[in-house]
């Protein structure tokens, strides 16, 4: 299946139960994610097939016109089939509805799938936070054989 057939993406009713185990695909801090997405909007991707989100995202407005995407996450058993880049894509068009100007986003330095679906989605390198994930995860994180250490920011104008 690939995106767009029999997939939707909503945007989560407030009384709505988070889809956690999807969230921690993306974010391994329950506190973290706790903490935006009850400061954010969160969006889902539904099958139409079966009622229980596939993806999620959050956007989390940061000021000065500029909105970030944060904790893009896609069920492991439907990687590899555009979800991602639906969810990605879905953001900018919904912030850019929203009245945002600049969709901003951040991913580690070993997430390297990650990052180049968001320089294919049309998002640009504007810096690097060092350290940010040894400083704000007591455990170290590893991905694709690197240490994630790194916070990569992009942003793309609407």
């Amino acid at each position: 299946m690939k995106a767009g057939d029999g997939i939707h993406i909503r945007k989560m009713a407030d009384d709505e139960p988070l889809p956690v185990e999807l969230l921690l695909l993306a974010d391994p801090s329950e506190e973290l994610v706790s903490s935006y997405t009850r400061r954010g909007e969160t969006y889902v991707t539904v099958c139409t097939e079966r009622e229980e989100p596939v993806g999620v995202y959050v956007l989390l407005p940061a000021g000065s016109g500029t909105v970030e995407l944060v904790n893009v996450a896609v069920a492991e058993d439907r990687h590899g089939q555009g979800i991602g880049r639906q969810l990605v894509m879905h953001a900018a068009a919904t912030a850019k509805t929203l009245g945002y100007h600049t969709i901003a986003i951040g991913t580690g330095n070993s997430s390297v799938g990650q990052l180049a679906l968001y320089q294919k989605c049309g998002f640009r390198i504007t810096g690097v936070d060092r350290d940010f994930f040894v400083r704000h995860y007591p455990e170290p994180i590893m991905e694709n054989g690197i240490r994630c250490r790194d916070m990569i920011r992009l942003s793309m104008k609407l």
